[in-house]
């Protein structure tokens, strides 16, 4: 019974930070070229500074969309990120200014090449994989 009582509990705290890492962020979808991605939406300074950290895994053509106050040169890392990840800094016309391939847990900083008001963080060589690239215009972003 022990065991079982235990396993159970293992089990609990396995799920959690799975739930609790994206619970209530709202979700959209963009567009980029003929494909879709839905993203869970990061607007505020503290869901910014969360994003996709102590996830363990990410779903087929789903990702996170950073947006900023104002465009600006955009830096990020991979600190407590577990999943390898593309990052693709867009400006404000929606048109992406450059991406980088970001390993997990990593502390290199990748900046955008330009003032950026998004960023979108895709499983890693999604981007690559559908052929997209910098000056690609992305849809979406403004939903409201």
């Amino acid at each position: 019974m022990i065991r079982f009582v235990a396993s159970i509990g293992f089990a609990c705290l396995l799920a959690v930070p799975v739930v609790a890492a994206s619970a209530g962020l709202p979700t959209r979808t963009l567009t980029i070229g003929s494909h879709t991605l839905t993203v869970e939406v990061a607007s505020t300074p503290d869901t910014r500074e969360t994003g996709l950290m102590n996830r363990f895994s990410l779903q087929q053509d789903h990702g996170m969309l950073f947006i900023f106050e104002a465009p600006q040169p955009l830096a990020f890392w991979m600190k407590d990120t577990y999943v390898p990840l593309s990052i693709a800094f867009v400006d404000r016309n929606g048109r992406i200014v450059n991406i980088e391939d970001m390993r997990p847990r990593d502390e290199a900083t990748h900046w955008s090449k330009g003032p950026a008001l998004y960023a979108i963080e895709t499983r890693q060589g999604w981007v690559a994989a559908k052929g997209i690239g910098a000056g690609d215009a992305v849809g979406g972003l403004d939903a409201r």
